[in-house]
């Protein structure tokens, strides 16, 4: 409801509004003109009114127009005219006096001014100022549709908000990831909100809520996009709450919900992407894999990287956040916050032989740290369960079990996601099975020895000689060579690494390293 003061309406009267014994009086809301000649116009009065009569019912004693006074002031009525030249040609004193008592403004309408003409004054001011803030409230959901648009959507909604209503907003994402909240010196409101939130348990509805805070009257809307709570919207205002405010709010949930319907679109498109290219690298196909990330504009493959299994009843279904925050309650309290951030950075995802595979980057990490299989793991019990902050029906971090491997190269991710994923199945539900790498360092340069010699397939042959645990008989009927020819091969091949592959700690790396590596045709020897 539109709110005019007293000085509006005087100003636009000029002369035939005037105040008793001449200057302002103070500043007075009206909420509208009433004209009554009754002792007792209360009962049609709601307050707030400038009530306007001719006298009639001043006429007796000083005590009756004091009761007269105080049942105004009572009312609410913020102010009393007297219109002059109708029976009544001046102020009575006794009038002038319960007014000044009572604290009730007391204003003269001279004679010759109707009283239409002041209650049309009101009204012409009622209209402009709805005009006015009809544009100011169009200015402003334009102000909104405009942030909802810019990078950083929530932030640039909340601020716009926080401006329009004079006071604080604030958008908590129902997946955990950091707030906006405007203005920022107001952060003290946060922990509280979080609390409140969690405990009004608005998720998953189309609904509102009304709380005190810190002082403050909280409004809180859920920002729910399809079936999903995306997050939830509050505002703590700094004046009462009109309903063009509360349009202005509603505004900023539908673009919040359109922007969070944007953004899971979009995750779902890099989701695809990101696919892409890890099952590249979970083949051996690292240089594609590579090449892959760079055209698809996803983060490079970094130079060490974690292999991340998944296994449990609709895992493919939850979002990264989701499954970070799924993962991150089976770790220990140390690494759980890390191994959530990891997950959430990442963009290589993908199904692989039914699990769910994550490649986590380690952007820094030990000299001494060296890539390979899991020869053996160790189980992380649950210890402190959580809940997800937003998840589908039906999955739970208990539900799940999960295998992640140690640092371990690019090249060598091919070798070690068999046994990740067997490591995975293994995993009792609620259990962070870590494995630990055994393969030697060296693994990699032999791999790249036996590839660099151009004269016979030495990657084919050593990988067959050693996946038929050295027979050579075996070994050469299967390569289709001469047993003396496969001796040569094999002697060169040991030379290159300069290592014996009769040795079986030599043979299990190399074995491991040469997984998933393709070859090139060569020149036979």
């Amino acid at each position: 409801m539109v709110t005019i003061s007293l000085t509006q309406l005087q100003d636009q009267l000029g002369s035939d509004l005037q105040s008793d014994g001449g200057g302002r009086p103070t500043r007075r809301d009206l909420t509208g003109v009433h004209i009554s000649e009754l002792t007792d116009p209360t009962p049609y009065l709601g307050g707030g009114e400038l009530l306007l009569t001719t006298g009639i019912p001043l006429a007796g004693t000083d005590e009756h127009v004091r009761r007269y006074v105080r049942r105004l002031v009572d009312h609410g009525v913020s102010a009393l005219g007297l219109g002059l030249g109708a029976g009544t040609d001046h102020v009575p004193p006794h009038l002038a006096a319960a007014c000044r008592e009572a604290g009730l403004a007391l204003l003269i309408v001279p004679d010759g001014t109707p009283f239409l003409q002041v209650s049309r004054a009101y009204w012409d001011i009622v209209g402009r100022t709805e005009q006015a803030d009809f544009a100011a409230n169009l200015g402003l959901q334009t102000s909104l549709a405009r942030a909802a648009t810019r990078p950083g959507a929530a932030a640039s909604v909340v601020k716009v908000l926080a401006e329009a209503l004079g006071g604080w907003a604030a958008y908590l994402p129902a997946d955990g990831t950091p707030e906006s909240l405007w203005p920022t010196t107001e952060s003290r409101v946060l922990p509280k909100l979080r609390e409140e939130t969690a405990r009004l348990n608005l998720a998953g509805t189309h609904a509102a809520a009304t709380f005190p805070l810190l002082g403050t009257d909280v409004v809180e809307y859920s920002i729910v996009s399809g079936r999903r709570t995306a997050g939830f919207l509050a505002v703590g205002a700094g004046r009462a709450l009109r309903p063009a405010d509360r349009q202005l709010m509603l505004t900023g949930c539908m673009l919040l919900s359109i922007t969070a319907q944007q953004d899971w679109e979009m995750r779902r498109a890099n989701a695809i992407l990101g696919g892409t290219a890890s099952t590249l690298l979970l083949h051996g196909y690292v240089d594609a894999a590579r090449l892959a990330a760079a055209e698809l504009g996803l983060p490079p493959v970094t130079d060490r990287v974690r292999v991340l299994a998944v296994t449990g009843e609709q895992v493919d279904l939850l979002s990264t956040e989701e499954l970070a925050d799924a993962v991150a309650a089976m770790a220990t309290r140390e690494d759980a916050a890390e191994l959530r951030q990891s997950i959430r950075r990442s963009s290589l995802r993908c199904i692989f032989d039914g699990l769910s595979y994550v490649v986590l980057d380690v952007p820094h990490v030990a000299p001494d740290v060296a890539g390979g299989a899991a020869a053996s793991a160790k189980t992380v019990k649950l210890e402190h369960p959580a809940p997800v902050p937003r998840r589908l029906p039906g999955v739970a971090p208990d539900r799940l079990g999960a295998a992640m491997s140690g640092p371990v190269l690019p090249s060598q991710v091919s070798g070690i996601v068999v046994e990740v994923g067997r490591a995975c199945r293994r995993a009792a539900p609620g259990q962070l099975v870590q494995t630990e790498n055994v393969l030697d360092p060296l693994a990699d340069s032999w791999v790249e020895a036996l590839k660099g010699y151009t004269r016979a397939d030495l990657v084919d042959t050593v990988r067959c000689y050693l996946g038929h645990r050295g027979q050579w008989e075996t070994t050469a009927r299967d390569l289709q060579l001469h047993r003396n020819s496969l001796r040569h091969r094999i002697e060169i091949a040991s030379r290159l690494i300069d290592a014996d592959l009769d040795d079986p700690d030599v043979a299990a790396n190399l074995w491991l390293a040469l997984r998933g590596v393709t070859t090139q045709p060569v020149q036979p020897a």
